[in-house]
């Protein structure tokens, strides 16, 4: 079978590690001969239910063994995984199934209360009629039966028929405006890119890693499932993340390695339930954003974690565009996310396209194996994000220093303009969460009669702390340019975010009205 393929992922690790426990869910452990086993019922499955090459089938459900076995079962017979986000109602996910020509749709229905089938009928019941709707929580087992009349050699063939080349899956993502759009990766570059993000962040055998971003995300399932399939690293999902939850599981089941978002870690060392409990067995933390703070990274570096390092990618580059180093200094962890992805280019342009020398700001493009083959069905924002020459314009804004680190100083959309100067708001962050009483911090510009646009800081202060907004702004004006001073300061005990953990900032400056 291809190595290069993700059916042929699977059949390393059963062939490999088959004895090695592949996944802990709920009180169920599977080693990666019996995972192997269960993708290859469901691909029968998929196959008995008339499900073809290239067909694309939708996975609407939490982390858990379940989604891997649909996910890794759907492309091991040929299909296309369509992840859907399990925070979408019924519209939202209606629309994407059917933009992507969604034939089978399995579904965890009650996830959180939530009847997703019903919210699917309501929004578009000539949808719900037109799709194979198998429900996890109903007619799992029913569904997996039906693959017993196909012969393994039959499912063995069609997992051996897939190239390199052909798509794996469909990550749907909203970009800046407009409609989400269906972004098209292959098999050999999605096993490419994270074989070399598993071996730089240095994920190997024997490691136990907590899945808690969400599976329906490339951070979930490529920098997790994939990566834990080609290094034999045990899988633990958590459906919801519960901070009490995951300290329990890093305890019990000897938790190594935990990417996830920087507020997941301040979750996690901020919470009164870690104390008096062992997390000595965590070694390895993945993380990253625009901005990650200098305190943060030290507190994690020192209370939990002895390898810390940063990444930054985006769903049309496979999820990856470049990696950190562990063995960096807090600082350059907290100012930049690496370098790039080994045999990719990355370049910071200025307006004209023209790479811009070290110190100087500009938008980070990118080429090489690990862009997107394009939108779905949408060759106008295709043209629009990727030149002939391929390459893809991230909308990140970034500056390269002289040792080859990028730094990601904003989103494009994100940067506002006080008085005719540019402000980012991640720099201000970063001056922000320095203070020693602050969480997490959020800017956004609105308007402002005299100036255009001003910034507005959302701050949440650490537990049992106080902070006043009269504070932060002080500790601003001593530490920045007058025009990047927040005008205004909203503490607060959180902000929105999505699935991802990434804060909403949209729907901040909606209720802003700016």
């Amino acid at each position: 079978m291809n190595a290069s393929t993700i059916p042929g992922l699977v059949a390393r690790a059963a062939s490999g590690f088959g004895d090695t426990e592949a996944i802990v869910d709920a009180g169920v452990r599977w080693t990666y001969r019996r995972l192997a086993e269960e993708i290859y019922r469901c691909a029968g499955a998929m196959i008995a239910s008339g499900v073809e090459a290239g067909d694309r089938v939708a996975v609407w459900a939490p982390n858990g063994r379940h989604y891997v076995t649909a996910a890794l079962g759907a492309v091991t017979a040929g299909a296309v995984l369509v992840p859907v986000n399990t925070r979408f109602k019924g519209d939202e996910a209606a629309w994407i199934l059917r933009k992507s020509g969604t034939r089978t749709l399995v579904v965890g229905d009650g996830f959180l209360g939530n009847d997703y089938v019903s919210m699917l009928r309501s929004a578009d019941p000539g949808l719900v009629s037109s799709l194979e709707i198998v429900t996890l929580s109903g007619d799992w087992e029913e569904f997996l039966a039906r693959g017993e009349n196909v012969p393994r050699e039959a499912v063995l063939a069609r997992a051996s028929a897939v190239t390199a080349t052909d798509v794996s899956d469909m990550f749907f993502t909203s970009g800046t405006t407009g409609r989400p759009k269906g972004v098209l990766t292959a098999h050999g570059q999605n096993v490419r890119v994270f074989q070399a993000w598993a071996d730089t962040v240095g994920l190997r055998g024997g490691d136990r890693y907590l899945i808690i971003n969400p599976m329906f995300h490339t951070f979930g399932y490529k920098a997790g499932v994939l990566t834990c399939l080609m290094q034999g690293a045990t899988m633990v999902p958590l459906p919801v993340f519960d901070v009490e939850r995951a300290i329990g599981l890093i305890a019990d089941e000897k938790i190594t390695v935990l990417p996830g978002p920087p507020t997941l870690y301040t979750s996690i060392l901020d919470h009164p339930a870690r104390a008096g409990v062992d997390l000595s067995s965590l070694r390895l933390a993945v993380t990253g954003a625009a901005s990650v703070p200098v305190a943060l990274v030290e507190r994690v570096r020192k209370e939990m974690f002895p390898e810390v390092i940063i990444a930054y990618g985006l769903t049309e580059s496979c999820g990856t565009v470049t990696i950190g180093s562990k063995d960096a200094d807090a600082e350059t962890m907290s100012r930049t996310v690496g370098k790039p992805l080994e045999d990719t280019e990355v370049i910071v342009a200025g307006p004209d396209g023209t790479p811009l020398p070290p110190g100087s700001p500009g938008e980070v493009v990118v080429r090489g194996y690990n862009v997107m083959h394009g939108y779905y069905e949408d060759p106008e924002a295709t043209a629009s994000a990727v030149t002939e020459d391929g390459w893809l314009h991230t909308g990140d804004v970034g500056v390269f220093d002289d040792d080859g680190n990028l730094s990601i100083t904003d989103r494009l959309k994100d940067m506002f303009t006080v008085g005719g100067f540019n402000a980012y708001p991640a720099e201000i962050e970063q001056v922000i969460t320095g203070h020693e009483r602050v969480s997490e911090a959020a800017v956004i510009g609105v308007p402002d009669d005299r100036l255009g646009e001003v910034g507005r800081a959302y701050v949440i202060p650490r537990p049992g702390a106080t902070v006043s907004s009269d504070e932060i702004i002080a500790w601003c004006r001593d530490r920045l340019a007058n025009f990047k001073v927040p005008r205004s300061v909203v503490i607060t005990g959180a902000l929105p975010r999505n699935a991802g953990g990434k804060v909403l900032k949209t729907q901040l400056r909606e209720e802003a009205g700016a």
